[in-house]
């Protein structure tokens, strides 16, 4: 009885400490010294809230610039990848069928070259970021859709230029765009 009374107490206190305390101390000081960051990285519109700059949100129609496909169709609870071997016919089938359709709404040739991430979906099936490259693709079709003069087509190449992120700590990963804040700021372009 003495080891089990041991033991219970031993419980109740490392379930105070890793359960309550320590949790409160790390929230207290995230919100203390990044609160934004800590909040969900919310993006407000007009006081409205329109979504995190972390989640990729789905963007159909012509109007706006679009993430890189998803196999959860952007619903960030299940977040995860389709698990499809590179040998999958379904993988292949859904990567030609994104070709196809990528080059009839941005008029390519069946040949033309498509960066990677139009074409195949990220792991989380959330990511917010494009390449650049992709971001760029997409301009004559938002320019056509929105009936830009050809100034304001040059505002919007300008507009990707200034969302390209550099790889984090100046080596990891790629030059990406958020997808996201570009669409937001897109709606705000004249």
């Amino acid at each position: 009885m003495k080891h089990f009374f041991a033991a219970l107490r031993l419980l109740l206190i490392m379930t105070v400490l890793t359960g309550l305390l320590y949790p409160l101390a790390i929230t207290g000081i995230v919100q203390a010294f990044f609160p934004y960051q800590a909040s969900g990285s919310i993006i407000m519109v007009d006081g409205k809230v329109k979504g995190s700059e972390l989640v990729g949100q789905k963007f159909v129609g012509e109007f706006y610039f679009w993430d890189r496909p998803s196999a959860i169709d952007y619903n960030p609870m299940p977040s995860g990848a389709t698990n499809l071997s590179p040998t999958s016919e379904v993988l292949q089938k859904a990567v030609q069928q994104r070709r196809a359709h990528i080059n009839r709404t941005v008029a390519l040739s069946s040949n033309a070259s498509i960066p990677v991430d139009m074409l195949f979906a990220s792991a989380s099936g959330v990511d917010p970021h494009i390449s650049p490259q992709a971001a760029r693709l997409q301009i004559e079709r938002i320019a056509k859709a929105r009936g830009f003069t050809p100034e304001q087509k040059t505002k919007l190449a300008d507009l990707i230029e200034r969302f390209v992120e550099p790889p984090q700590c100046g080596i990891l990963g790629e030059h990406r765009v958020n997808v996201f804040l570009l669409n937001v700021a897109l709606n705000q372009l004249n």
